[in-house]
């Protein structure tokens, strides 16, 4: 087997090469996030018709998933709009 030698010039390309990568894989997922709607708090409260307590008890359960930042607190609005319709009931009785 042959030995293979590893230079600094080839380490220091192996680095730039690397970087790049991660800074494509960066900016890819940067923009889906930026794309995201966030709401805060009183925004789901409202939407959800739900009291501060039991927003409380859906991040607590996992019901909901949510991002902190120092002291506010935002949801995809996505999620909340998925939420919704997993638990849509529907009339079964046919008029």
């Amino acid at each position: 087997m042959a030995a293979t030698i590893i230079t600094t010039e080839d380490l220091l390309e192996f680095k730039q090469e690397l970087l790049e990568e991660i800074r494509e894989m960066f900016n890819e997922n940067r923009a889906q996030i930026i794309k995201k709607e966030w709401l805060k708090s009183t925004q789901v409260m409202d939407m959800l018709n739900i009291s501060p307590g039991t927003l409380q008890k859906f991040r607590h359960n996992g019901t909901l998933s949510y991002t902190k930042i120092g002291g506010l607190i935002f949801y995809e609005a996505d999620q909340i709009e998925k939420i919704l319709l997993d638990n849509l009931v529907t009339n079964s009785k046919g008029k």
